[in-house]
């Protein structure tokens, strides 16, 4: 587990182009706004409610729906609710590593 100011995640199976990671965000908590130069996203909601920002879009992804985030597009991950969320992410792209990773907001200072 890679633990982090908003909860944690750990990757599940890493491929050639795909990586499945299981992350935990605790409730009030957020992910930075960022971008991916090199990578899309798939969120499942598996558990509690996620408020999810894609470019000016926000909306409310709860327990067994999901979100597309294409290359590119800014996004955010947070846990509006007072219980834990859990999502599933699916990462397909040429790389998937934590350096293709472009900040624009962090409640955490990073």
């Amino acid at each position: 587990k890679d633990h982090r100011p908003w909860g944690w995640f750990e990757s599940l199976v890493i491929g050639d182009r795909f990586q499945v990671k299981r992350i935990v965000v605790h409730p009030g908590a957020a992910l930075s706004l960022q971008s991916h130069h090199h990578r899309s996203e798939h969120w499942i909601v598996v558990q509690g409610t996620a408020k999810v920002t894609v470019d000016d879009e926000v909306k409310l992804v709860t327990e067994n729906q999901s979100v597309y985030i294409p290359i590119g597009h800014k996004h955010r991950l947070a846990n509006p609710g007072d219980q834990v969320l859990e999502i599933i992410e699916v990462q397909t792209g040429a790389l998937l590593s934590e350096d293709d990773i472009e900040r624009f907001d962090d409640q955490y200072g990073r």
